[in-house]
């Protein structure tokens, strides 16, 4: 496991620069090359490798930042999602996945293992109990979201890791959502931790990019199958990505600061039905998560009340940015039935327990007091 003594904003800042020797300029230089030497050099390095420098040193950051021995950072998330789990599973092979999952992530079981002769199980729930259940004799691995995408369930990370080594099986999660500043599930005992770089990494809505975080070991097999899938991150969307991550802890307390309040607000508000925020004591994975995360992170959900229309509610706000994405510095919202379960069916969508009014709200660093004023006048016009 990667250790290190400095504080979080000290990492964050200065952990995985690539030091500038010639010029000793103050941030990482930009080694643009697709060709290196392969003679008289410690290390033989390609792009398609994952191995350039700038590659090299922003997954140092990485694996500090999770507590691991070692990272890979890809192009984009799914494709750290895809590569990970093909490192992990062949034909005749089993994964148990967990209900509330990424719509991107389900579409890849349903439209790609069955190529692959790779059987699944979508648990009945996200408790340990569901998990449980679902495994087979020939399951290989357990993969998990907490907090989930969209509903923000929590699931008890130790539990899912105990069961695992007691069955010989490869426990993963996507951390996406809570970050590395929020939860560290390598501490618990997960094996692989998955990212979308493109959220709280990159964090400014201009970086689309991935990330595993694991052993060495489990690094190893899955850069064995990622040079031959070629999902690397091109060196200036890594460059990018390094000085995104200078900022992330101040970034991230701040959002994590915003949403606790946003939700209070939303919670007590006549026009909103339910809101899903694990920093709420409401939530019913509230005690689980101030257990095993250290924020409660800048996502949270909500469903208006049936006199409201969901539609015209997003369409009327000035502020708040209507986005396809998340966790940027500006203040987002979405339907997830429309964009990231989109792929999901109707029915589908309903097993998870989303509905067709959930709202998914990606808060920002604005001032709260703004974000508060863009909400109301949007709800009057609803």
């Amino acid at each position: 496991m990667a250790s290190n003594k400095k504080g979080l904003n000290t990492i964050c800042t200065h952990v995985g620069e690539v030091p500038d020797t010639q010029f000793k300029g103050a941030v990482s230089p930009i080694y643009m090359s697709s060709s290196y030497a392969y003679t008289d050099v410690d290390v033989k390095r390609y792009p398609r490798y994952f191995n350039t420098p700038n590659q090299e040193f922003l997954s140092k950051k990485i694996a500090v930042l999770e507590h691991t021995e070692s990272a890979l950072i890809f192009g984009s998330g799914m494709a750290a999602v895809s590569t990970t789990m093909f490192a992990f599973l062949s034909k005749g092979d089993h994964i148990v996945l967990q209900k509330t999952l990424y719509g991107g992530t389900f579409n890849l079981t349903q439209e790609e293992f069955d190529k692959h002769g790779i059987e699944f199980t979508i648990a009945d729930g996200w408790d340990i109990a569901s998990l449980k259940k679902a495994i087979k004799k020939n399951t290989k691995v357990v993969y998990i979201e907490t907090p989930s995408n969209p509903l923000l369930t929590i699931t008890d990370l130790k539990a899912v890791a105990t069961l695992c080594k007691k069955r010989g099986i490869v426990s993963m999660i996507d951390n996406t959502f809570a970050s590395p500043i929020n939860q560290n599930p390598a501490d618990f005992g997960i094996n692989v931790i998955i990212h979308s770089g493109t959220k709280y990494m990159g964090g400014h809505s201009d970086i689309c990019a991935g990330a595993v975080a694991a052993s060495a070991t489990d690094i190893e097999r899955i850069w064995n199958v990622a040079k031959n899938l070629g999902g690397s991150l091109a060196d200036f969307m890594v460059w990018m990505l390094e000085r995104s991550m200078k900022t992330m802890a101040i970034r991230v307390k701040a959002q994590n600061k915003n949403a606790m309040k946003l939700a209070r607000y939303l919670s007590k508000h006549d026009a909103i039905e339910k809101v899903y925020y694990p920093g709420l004591k409401s939530h019913k994975g509230h005690k689980l998560a101030k257990k095993q995360m250290k924020g409660y992170g800048g996502m949270l959900s909500f469903e208006l009340k049936e006199n409201y229309n969901p539609e015209k509610f997003e369409k009327n706000l000035k502020l708040i940015k209507s986005s396809m994405s998340l966790a940027g510095v500006e203040s987002t919202m979405l339907s997830p039935a429309q964009t990231s379960h989109a792929l999901l069916s109707k029915k589908e969508r309903r097993k998870q327990g989303i509905s067709d009014g959930l709202i998914r709200f990606s808060v920002g660093i604005e001032d709260t007091k703004d974000i508060v004023a863009d909400i109301e006048q949007a709800l009057k016009k609803a």
